[in-house]
């Protein structure tokens, strides 16, 4: 039977924490900030292949597991039991346009196989992040509001509309408490980047500390929204561990924190280290980004869920030099 919304209590975890697709840029930090946050042997990584760093997810359980393979996802849940699962396997923007229809299944039956097997099991609560890819080009740009015109036109953007229709379906009509966020690009030290659209403004860090110049893939002038990797962090356990009447939306909420061009985080760069240059050389990924918002209104976010960002562009430059700089020393 399904666990109602008004049932989930997650401030005190008697059960165990399920990460799939544990592996990625925002899966190594979610396991980690959840190990502590719980005791460790309760966080459950699991992708679809062992981390190439093995120390990554060194501090507790690790499960292979195929999220299209619904008889693992099962064995996994009832050996483990967990309370929540957290739903992050899937091929970004870039990477599905390259292979739509395996971004299709990924994304798409990967939801659904998650959601199925979570009301078929009780599980208390299901994350499962959307993206601003959700928006396309007949969205405002500027200040894109939480409820408009969308009509996304990547592959990544059409299964993460459809996901978010989804997630809301089985909120009304199985009481299953799915709770998502449209995230900008993410931004972290911890991880190269992934395949996706807003990936130069991660590949552009670590280039500068190299001591190497830097070829960027849009043009100068793009604004695109981003947000440092520890204020995602924070959003997301925040949104999980928000009562659940404050939690208003069942799609998904718009999430912001700070927006910039690509001549805007090379200036930040430049503070700290001058010689680094950068040079502009615009390929298919510009098209997707034109279609992109340049700048999120989070309001409902705000209101709902008290919902407020830590870092601007300079604060997380300076952190993103000093974090990368002391892993080259390692």
């Amino acid at each position: 039977m399904a666990t109602t919304p008004g049932d989930t209590d997650t401030s005190v975890l008697p059960g165990a924490v399920l990460v799939i697709g544990a592996c990625g840029q925002l899966g190594l930090e979610l396991v980690a900030a959840l190990r502590q946050r719980y005791e460790p042997h309760l966080v459950v990584a699991a992708d679809v292949r062992p981390p190439k760093n093995p120390d990554l997810l060194a501090g507790g359980p690790f499960e292979l597991l195929d999220v299209l393979d619904r008889t693992r996802l099962d064995k996994l849940i009832r050996q483990y039991r967990p309370k929540q699962i957290y739903h992050l396997a899937a091929l970004l923007s870039a990477t599905a346009e390259k292979n739509p229809l395996f971004g299709w299944q990924l994304n798409m039956d990967g939801l659904l196989i998650v959601l199925e097997a979570a009301v078929a099991h009780g599980v208390a609560q299901v994350y499962w992040p959307s993206s601003i890819a959700v928006f396309g080009p007949d969205t405002p740009r500027d200040n894109t509001p939480q409820v408009t015109i969308m009509n996304p036109n990547t592959v990544y953007g059409i299964s993460k509309l459809a996901g978010e229709q989804w997630c809301e379906w089985y909120h009304r009509k199985h009481g299953l408490d799915v709770r998502s966020l449209r995230y900008p690009g993410l931004i972290g030290y911890k991880s190269l980047p992934g395949g996706g659209t807003t990936d130069y403004a991660v590949d552009i860090y670590h280039r500068a500390v190299a001591g190497e110049n830097y070829e960027c893939f849009l043009e100068e002038d793009t604004y695109l929204p981003m947000m440092y990797m520890p204020d995602a962090l924070k959003a997301t356990l925040d949104l999980m561990h928000a009562p659940a009447e404050q939690i208003k939306v069942r799609t998904s909420y718009n999430l912001g924190a700070m927006s910039f061009s690509p001549a805007e985080i090379t200036a930040s760069i430049q503070k700290h280290e001058p010689n680094f240059k950068v040079t502009y050389k615009p390929d298919g990924r510009q098209q997707i980004a034109n279609s992109w918002p340049a700048s999120i209104d989070d309001s409902k976010a705000r209101q709902d869920w008290g919902w407020q960002p830590d870092f601007d562009l300079d604060k997380m430059t300076a952190d993103m030099l000093v974090h990368l700089k002391e892993m080259q020393l390692v």
